[in-house]
């Protein structure tokens, strides 16, 4: 009898991790992340093929099986303990000697919580970084592409300390007399890394930009961006007096971020519809509302941290992190540049065009090429594609392989993440010298 219970119990269970990865893959993702999830769908049908099966079996083999079940769950439940607990703290420790020997400064322990208390108490206009992305399926009226305006904005601690800046009118990464000047010699689309995390000026690519051409940069990136977001970005903040327009492309996760874009009806319009606008320059007050709303929400998720952090214990993050940490990288390079991307980059191409501007691709490489085996098959494809549109091709994954002997003196402590100022330096360089070349 408590055998069969066992059972049930088993059922229940599987039944609720399949409706749970059913819920997170075709309704909040609207199918969007379909492959991502289709290792947990078929991890949900053993479960509950072995929970069925557990009914048919004899009282004894069903508590050997209880115990192996048991005991591997709390295996499972040890591993995520230490992954938690201790396999980060030794990482972090190495961060803090190594920024401490090289600088001779205290490493940030502080949270960006911590961080936003700490400014609120000097400055009235204080933001973190909201990514456009958090509103994609929200139910505003209108899509914010940038957030909070002039205010310090804190956004990630990479490299030591935290990159706080202050943004500019429309809510980007930028001086805001840089929008006055008669002519911008470099506007930069793109996701974090066009966004300059995680240093703070002036060591991102539009300062350094700055620094070598004496001229203008504006710097229209944001964080989780992808290209059709970026489209969207372009289309409102373009004016007439830029120079030259560099599209950033990120190999590690751009192609997957479209397929979550494409499903948003508002942002599709502009792909689709080549004089559609929102007019966002004239809304920054309404953004700003939006912007405000969502920090308030997660300065009250805040709050609730420990209960954030109990559910992904419960839900064996880190294990589950470490054990498709592969798979994952495989996956975000099977998908191949689609019809969409092909639209994107033509409509941008035929913008720079109608505004008398020079486009150029610049091709960012992915931390985990460098440590795996890595699938080329979609940069071979992306290249030939922006080569079939004629847009000069900046391929900083050549730079950095083909002209560097050690490619974690470009990231923060020599580990996965953005670049460090020296990383920043070397890319901003290298489209300055293409361009000032070509």
């Amino acid at each position: 009898m408590q055998t069969k219970i066992f059972s049930k119990i088993f059922l229940f269970l599987s039944l609720l991790i399949f409706f749970y990865v059913f819920y997170k893959s075709e309704i909040y993702w609207n199918s969007s992340l379909r492959d991502y999830y289709g290792k947990y769908y078929i991890i949900s049908f053993t479960l509950i093929g072995i929970s069925i099966i557990t009914f048919f079996l004899n009282n004894e083999f069903t508590r050997y099986f209880v115990i192996i079940i048991t005991s591997l769950i709390c295996g499972l439940y040890f591993i995520e303990i230490y992954l938690t607990f201790f396999s980060k703290g030794g990482r972090i420790e190495k961060q803090i000697k190594l920024y401490e020997k090289n600088t001779g400064k205290n490493y940030d322990l502080r949270t960006r919580s911590e961080v936003y208390n700490e400014l609120k108490k000097k400055y009235e206009n204080v933001s973190v970084k909201v990514s456009p992305r958090n509103f994609l399926n929200s139910e505003n009226y209108f899509q914010p592409l940038s957030g909070l305006s002039k205010s310090k904005t804190i956004y990630c601690n990479e490299n030591g300390y935290y990159l706080i800046y202050e943004s500019d009118r429309y809510g980007f990464n930028n001086p805001d007399d840089e929008w006055d000047k008669e002519i911008v010699d470099y506007l930069i689309i793109g996701d974090s890394f066009a966004h300059g995390a995680c240093v703070n000026r002036p060591n991102d690519i539009a300062s350094v930009l700055r620094k070598l051409s004496k001229g203008t940069a504006l710097s229209l990136g944001y964080s989780s961006n992808g290209p059709l977001l970026e489209l969207a970005t372009l289309k409102e903040y373009l004016s007439p007096n830029v120079t030259n327009i560099l599209w950033m492309y990120f190999e590690g996760n751009d192609l997957n971020d479209l397929e979550i874009e494409i499903n948003s009806k508002l942002l599709k319009n502009y792909l689709m519809d080549p004089k559609f606008s929102q007019n966002l320059k004239f809304k920054q007050k309404n953004i700003d509302q939006i912007i405000l709303k969502k920090i308030e929400k997660e300065k009250e998720e805040v709050v609730k941290n420990f209960k954030v952090e109990f559910i992904k214990f419960i839900k064996l993050f880190n294990l589950r992190e470490m054990i498709f940490f592969q798979t994952n990288i495989n996956i975000k390079n099977q998908i191949r540049p689609n019809e969409d991307f092909f639209k994107i980059m033509s409509r941008v191409k035929n913008i720079a065009k109608e505004n008398n501007s020079k486009i150029y691709f610049i091709y960012v490489p992915d931390y985990y090429r460098f440590v795996t085996k890595y699938d080329n098959s979609s940069y071979t494809e992306i290249k030939k594609l922006v080569n079939k549109l004629d847009i000069p091709f900046i391929d900083i994954k050549e730079e950095i392989l083909l002209n560097n002997d050690n490619y974690k003196d470009f990231y923060p402590f020599g580990m996965s993440g953005h670049f460090n100022e020296y990383g920043y330096k070397l890319i901003a360089e290298k489209i300055y010298k293409y361009i000032n070349l070509n």
